[in-house]
């Protein structure tokens, strides 16, 4: 069983930085994807960033050349490293992990939907 736990939220400044993680507990070692994804009051749950086991990354335009997903394969830890924040990233942050056919090739990480197992979230909220 995969446990997921989420740190490194809190309150900052418009322009802040913050740094999320995301412990993983039992064997991930097999993943296909791991990701970040956020969910604000009265929206719907949006994809973040996303990195394929072997490296490759992608992004929400919204976030591109603010936020950097990284991995710690050796710690199980997923990062989220988030520069330039503005009020707008204000949500609760989840990571979340997706164990695909092991005998296939992914180009590119799966909708949230698909993901298997998901953290408690951790609060970010920036103020203008």
């Amino acid at each position: 069983q995969v446990q997921l736990v989420e740190s490194g939220g809190g309150s900052v400044q418009a322009g802040g930085s913050l740094r999320l993680s995301c412990a993983a507990s039992g064997y991930i070692g097999s993943r296909t994807c791991m990701g970040w994804f956020r969910q604000a009051p009265g929206k719907e749950r949006e994809g973040v960033t996303t990195i394929a086991s072997y490296g490759s990354t992608s992004y929400a335009d919204s976030v591109k050349g603010r936020f950097t997903i990284s991995q710690d394969n050796a710690k199980n830890t997923l990062y989220l490293q988030m520069n330039s924040l503005k009020p707008e990233d204000t949500a609760m942050y989840y990571c979340a992990v997706y164990f695909g056919d092991p005998l296939r090739w992914y180009s590119r990480c799966p909708p949230a939907r698909d993901f298997s197992y998901w953290g408690q979230g951790t609060q970010v909220t920036v103020s203008s």
